[in-house]
């Protein structure tokens, strides 16, 4: 099994602290003046979505968590789970709310998108980093909107609000950032 070191941490390295696969959300490399280097991170849990703090000194050693990816499509909120379907077995699948946390905003129905499985067992979804959707409500243009680097609030069809250039109206279908949550362009 493949080992992570303290110079090998970055955002979005997977590791895993007690058998439980973990993802590095943020970290800061620091050199007191006194003593060795060590690093500080926050790591989310691909289990439970916690977020905990650790330091890490420059012997500790992590293994990396043999994740499995399997492409699925998103069905429907049950109420208590999130649905997703193998497009090929048709064999279904639910996730609990907080395994879902970041990808829910993205979700309209038949959205593509990776479940990730960890000792068989589905334990997240990730979202395409980019995706293509319309916008369903955002203030219309105005005679001298055209400054550039202007922007405007936008709502998504999966109700995400960001922020858009003036010239992008209602019903436009544009490409969004889901990482960044960043209008990227206009889709034509």
């Amino acid at each position: 099994m493949a080992v992570i070191g303290m110079g090998d941490i970055k955002k979005g390295v997977r590791l895993e602290i007690s058998s439980v696969p973990y993802r590095v959300v943020e970290f800061q490399h620091v050199k007191p003046g006194k003593g060795a280097a060590f690093v500080r991170m926050k790591v989310k849990s691909f289990i439970n979505g916690k977020v905990i703090d650790k330091t890490v000194h420059a012997g500790d050693k992590f293994e990396v968590p043999v994740l499995e990816y399997a492409t699925m499509q998103y069905l429907y909120d049950d109420g208590e789970m999130l649905q997703f379907m193998d497009t090929t077995s048709f064999e279904q699948i639910g996730l609990e709310y907080d395994q879902c946390e970041e990808a829910m905003k993205w979700l309209i129905d038949e959205t593509q998108v990776q479940i990730i499985f960890y000792k068989s067992k589905a334990i997240s979804v990730e979202v395409p980093s980019v995706m293509e959707l319309s916008i369903t409500q955002t203030p219309p243009n105005f005679k001298g909107d055209t400054s550039s680097g202007s922007k405007k609030p936008a709502t998504l069809e999966s109700g995400v609000v960001i922020q858009v250039p003036y010239h992008v109206l209602e019903g436009d279908k544009i490409r969004v950032n889901t990482v960044d949550s960043e209008y990227i362009e206009k889709v034509k």
